[in-house]
């Protein structure tokens, strides 16, 4: 197939991932651990895609920068822990992306995920190798 497109880029969460559960399930743990007021999921929910610190921030404008780095902290712990709701691929994603490889595209991800949250759900997933490059939040604007 004749194609004049080189480069995919994707997003990871929502877009390739169904990682909702998980996202919100370490946020709720975060809050937990720093004693902080219970929010409700939906609250939650609609800060995915956000950057961590960036969410943390329209959450809870009130928090100051100490705070909102023991949550980060907190929130990391939680979701590189083994102990976590399980993440999946969405249904057909591993093999979408497949197809677009052997068609010849160069398939990358941007995303608002630190590092080790990618490369941990990479490997978890079974893509990381599809994946020609990647930039996360902690490493780029």
């Amino acid at each position: 197939m004749k194609h004049n497109i080189g480069l995919l880029v994707f997003d990871w969460d929502g877009t390739l991932m169904d990682s909702e559960a998980r996202i919100v399930d370490c946020m709720e743990r975060a809050l937990v651990d720093l004693n902080l007021p219970p929010m409700s999921r939906n609250t939650l929910k609609d800060v995915i895609g956000l950057g961590l610190k960036e969410a943390i921030q329209q959450l809870m404008p009130e928090l100051d920068e100490i705070m909102v780095q023991q949550f980060i902290e907190r929130y990391r712990t939680h979701f590189l822990s083994e102990q976590q709701c399980p993440t999946k691929l969405f249904p057909g994603a591993f093999e979408t992306l497949q197809i677009l490889n052997q068609q010849g595209h160069m398939l990358a991800i941007a995303t608002g995920k630190a590092r080790r949250g990618l490369d941990c759900s990479l490997h978890d997933s079974g893509c990381g190798d599809l994946f020609v490059a990647s930039r996360c939040a902690d490493e780029c604007f």
